[in-house]
């Protein structure tokens, strides 16, 4: 019996939990993300599909757990209603692939006032490149 290949995205091999998050709308362990501390200049991609989702320019520390941005890039993310927990949720997903992100909440910074709380395991960070 042969196995069955992993999944393959534009940004490589997806691994279990990336597909678990992407595909069944899971949650990564709130704290288990690097990219919670990533401070470097750069984009925020979807590990799925390669689209540029946010910019580091959009990111803050919410004291979530999870990587958030006050505004995606326009046109990279879109939203739809979630009732899976019994409350209402906004999630949202990436617009070209539709891969499960996270969830936006209306507690967030100025100047928007949303919190795109996100799964760091579907976002391929690409810093910017350094001159020199």
């Amino acid at each position: 019996m042969s196995e069955e290949p992993q999944p393959v995205s534009l940004c490589g091999t997806l691994t279990e939990e990336q597909l678990r998050v992407l595909r069944q709308h899971g949650t990564e362990r709130p704290g288990s993300s690097d990219l919670n501390h990533e401070k470097r200049t750069g984009i925020y991609r979807c590990a799925a599909c390669g689209t540029a989702l946010f910019s580091s320019e959009t990111k803050y520390e919410s004291g979530s757990g999870w990587p958030s941005f006050f505004s995606p890039i326009p046109g990279a993310v879109e939203t739809e209603t979630d009732n899976s927990l019994g409350v209402t949720r906004t999630e949202v997903h990436c617009a070209k692939c539709k891969g499960h992100l996270g969830h936006v909440f209306p507690d967030g910074p100025p100047p928007t006032g949303l919190r795109y709380c996100m799964n760091g395991i579907v976002l391929d960070f690409r810093p910017e490149k350094q001159a020199g």
